[in-house]
């Protein structure tokens, strides 16, 4: 029993373990608040953001995968804020950039051409890559995960 608790520590801590700098907070308050608030909008503006868009787009189910989608992006989101989890919270908001990509990025590429998907793609980019690098670095010296994980980055006073 007790192997099977030091292997428990052990995973736990690589998912917490982090040497990013204290400066990877400004991408957790980006990319989570973004999340967090678009996960909120689903509940409160359903026609245009929540179950109303998911039918339109074709989204099976929509009933059920709009306010699913709205509870990860609100958890994960937070998540991401408060830097608890946050490798495992980055995976869940990884797949739902990339399907919400998929589903009205790439119909629109072959639409309205190159440089109006671009534009139109921005943000979904940037919360792609922000949650790819936060998958890749963990929650950095100002989360709760250094505080458990007992890591900081080199060269902080934390």
């Amino acid at each position: 029993m007790e192997k099977g608790k030091l292997e428990s520590r052990m995973h736990l801590s690589r998912i917490l373990h982090s040497n990013a700098p204290a400066a990877t907070i400004l991408v957790r308050l980006l990319v989570g608040g973004v999340f967090l608030s678009e996960g909120i909008q689903k509940f409160l503006f359903p026609e245009t953001l929540g179950v109303g868009r998911f039918a339109k787009i074709g989204i099976p189910a929509p009933s059920f995968f709009a306010p699913f989608v709205g509870m990860v992006e609100i958890v994960c989101g937070a998540l991401l804020l408060i830097g608890l989890l946050t490798r495992l919270a980055a995976v869940p908001l990884l797949i739902d950039i990339s399907v919400a990509i998929l589903t009205t990025k790439m119909p629109m590429l072959a639409k309205a051409g190159f440089w109006s998907t671009m534009h139109e793609a921005r943000t979904d980019y940037c919360m792609w890559l922000g949650s790819l690098f936060l998958l890749i670095v963990g929650g950095g010296a100002l989360s709760i995960d250094a505080r458990i994980g007992g890591n900081h980055a080199a060269g902080d006073s934390n």
